[in-house]
């Protein structure tokens, strides 16, 4: 029980120091830094806001998309509920929100080293490391040179990048693991429900945090059973990720996952052979040692974990970094947990010098050295977080109020920090979104490309009208926006109407069109025989479906949403013709007039929904209903919370106390 008091008031002290070192953030509406992706978390979490409690349907991005493909649910649920009930902005929610898991990852460090070593000096030098250093400076040096004032990576990367829900993941990894030590080790059935749920609430941040979490567990998994070498920590091991699962079902379904890899060839470079085939060699030298020294040495347990994990990890991110080594994803992005493995590791080798007393006093100099760059740090530990000038004095808010006022209900497409900050004040839809990973329609990077890159405005502007876009804004060179993605601005002038110009180089055109809105009447067998688009530059594939879609003669199409998930259209239709609707077809949409169902199916070229009807008038009610695989995850979930409350019933009951077994003399 002393033990206990002695480690929660350590951890009361390290929340002290962490919220010191970071309490600008906690008070922080809008960060001085508008090009950082942080922008579209706020902005999603404020249509979330706004559409509570869950919308199924995101008609705002990627010209609509399921609302759950776009982010795991953790930081933008916990946003607008801050938000919600703090009656703050969801810019204040999220700085909040992300605040509160930074701290909580600086504390659970400590956990898990106490837990694992059972050391309380390993514990408190570990978390300092994490709060205050970053390892990968001393041979990343573009990293280093990255960071102002040496500012650990997790926080520069959270302030200066935007990775809000990657560095929230990182903060729950270590309670994750700490709770899989405990649930590994021996049939606890409380630490097995707190494992699942922190492996559950890491994975809901963030896949980056995710991608680290399963790289770590089976390593954890191995170390526990090598000391053991009793085929329940298999059992267990097996039994964590499943309920994790079952924690995860209702949102974490398998077109989830397809969805995301499908989006991975778009912000992510494929991973190679020579890269897999080193890193299984790695993996299996580290096995085939510790399968050696761990025998019956429950005390090697947490070295050879961290050990194992620091050299599998370094050779995902440090051969990336030096050598172009790739399995999947960004390994770069993995640096904060390399940093800290790497702590871990190195806290470890120097607990094992302190126990050789001839060795305290290097350890010792060790430590002050390692440390010493910290300095740097902590004297400048509130420059990370800049105070923006209030919102309505941007250039982003100017922009995106004036579209929501003078364009209402239009598809425009924005670009640069316009497109990230588009939707965080009020609803405007746009063609593109905020992360590519959550895209359904696989035609728009196509289309963006020519858009953004190509020369020939006639091709952007067939784009443009085939995305059902009302206006463009275009940023050139002179303007304000930061990034200036178009390549050649100038194209559209001349070309199309101007309709604002800020004088400061950014114009918004309007894209004429034959009809209004994102709702026409077709002839089904014409657009059928349009075909798929071949590639961005497929002029005569994208006129020949705008001859389609704009052919005179159509009765008008009215469009009415009713919410996110409802629509109603209203037309009137001839022999052999369909209703299209501009929004992207996904099978979850189901269209029913006068009580009868009708067939909902996309359309060939653009993938948008098409409802093909009898001759005369429509009244159509378009739903999006909750795919089959959400409900049957919403199942699983629930069964899984009452297991949970079952195996807490179940004895011996969850306790915090570090492995005996464990501990070396002298720690």
């Amino acid at each position: 029980m002393r033990r206990h008091r002695t480690a929660l008031l350590d951890n009361l002290l390290l929340l002290a120091l962490t919220i010191a070192l970071i309490w600008p953030l906690f008070r922080l509406e809008y960060l001085d830094n508008w090009p950082s992706i942080e922008s579209t978390f706020i902005a999603d979490a404020r249509m979330l806001l706004t559409h509570l409690p869950h919308p199924g349907w995101q008609p705002l991005w990627y010209c609509g998309t399921r609302f759950d493909y776009i982010y795991p649910p953790a930081l933008r649920y916990g946003t607008a509920l801050l938000s919600l009930l703090g009656g703050v902005s969801t810019a204040r929610g999220y700085h909040l929100y992300i605040a509160f898991y930074y701290v909580l990852g600086i504390v659970s460090v400590y956990w898990l080293v106490w837990l694992g070593s059972a050391c309380r000096k390993s514990a408190w030098v570990a978390s300092l490391a994490t709060a205050l250093l970053s390892p990968c400076f001393l041979f990343m040096t573009a990293l280093r040179h990255d960071s102002p004032w040496l500012v650990p990576q997790r926080l520069h990367v959270l302030m200066s990048y935007g990775e809000g829900p990657h560095m929230s993941a990182l903060a729950v990894l270590p309670a994750a693991l700490a709770a899989c030590f405990l649930a590994l080790r021996r049939w606890n059935p409380a630490a097995l429900v707190a494992a699942s749920a922190l492996c559950a609430l890491a994975v809901a941040n963030n896949f980056y945090g995710a991608t680290a979490l399963a790289i770590f567990f089976p390593i954890l998994a191995w170390s526990v059973w090598t000391a053991d070498r009793n085929w329940l920590v298999a059992v267990r091991a097996l039994a964590i990720p499943a309920l994790a699962y079952g924690f995860s079902a209702f949102w974490l379904t398998p077109d989830y996952l397809r969805i995301t890899l499908l989006n991975l060839k778009w912000v992510s470079q494929p991973g190679n052979s020579w890269s897999v085939l080193i890193w299984v060699f790695v993996a299996a030298i580290f096995c085939a040692i510790s399968f050696r020294l761990g025998y019956r040495q429950p005390a090697r347990t947490w070295t050879l974990f961290v050990l194992g994990a620091a050299a599998l990890l370094t050779v995902d991110v440090a051969g990336f970094y030096f050598f172009g080594f790739r399995i999947i994803g960004e390994a770069q992005r993995l640096v904060p947990e390399l940093d800290l493995i790497l702590i871990l590791a190195s806290v470890e080798g120097l607990r094992a010098l302190w126990n050789r007393p001839a060795w305290r006093i290097p350890v010792l100099v060790i430590l002050v050295l390692a440390f010493a760059p910290a300095t740097r740090y902590i004297r400048h530990a509130w420059s990370p977080f800049p105070v923006s000038p209030p919102a309505e004095t941007r250039y982003e808010f100017r922009i995106a109020r004036w579209v929501h006022n003078h364009l209402p209900g239009q598809r425009v497409l924005p670009q640069g920090t316009v497109r990230f900050w588009f939707d965080a004040w009020q609803d405007n839809a746009q063609p593109d979104g905020g992360s590519l990973q959550g895209m359904l329609n696989q035609n728009l990077p196509d289309a963006n490309w020519q858009i953004l890159h190509g020369d020939r405005a006639d091709l952007a502007i067939l784009w443009l009208r085939a995305l059902g876009t009302g206006a463009v804004i275009v940023p050139d060179k002179t303007s304000l926006e930061t990034y200036h993605d178009y390549q050649f601005p100038e194209k559209f002038r001349g070309a199309v109407p101007a309709l604002f110009d800020d004088g400061q180089g950014t114009v918004i055109y309007g894209i004429p069109s034959a009809y209004t809105g994102l709702g026409r009447v077709v002839d089904e067998h014409a657009l059928n025989a349009v075909g798929r688009i071949r590639g961005g530059d497929d002029a005569a594939g994208l006129t020949r479906y705008l001859d389609v879609l704009d052919k005179p003669g159509q009765s008008p199409t009215t469009i009415t949403w009713h919410g996110t998930d409802e629509v109603e259209l209203r037309a009137a239709a001839g022999e052999g013709q369909a209703v299209l609707f501009q929004e992207t077809y996904d099978p979850a949409w189901q269209a029913w007039e006068n009580g009868h169902a009708l067939s909902v199916k996309p359309d060939p070229t653009m993938g948008f929904i098409t409802i093909p009807v009898s001759p005369g008038p429509h009244q159509i009610t378009l739903k999006f209903e909750t795919p089959g695989e959400n409900r049957a995850g919403q199942g699983l979930f629930i069964f899984s919370l009452l297991l949970a409350a079952a195996l807490f019933r179940v004895r011996p009951g969850f306790s915090l106390s570090p492995p005996l077994s464990s501990s070396s003399p002298g720690t």
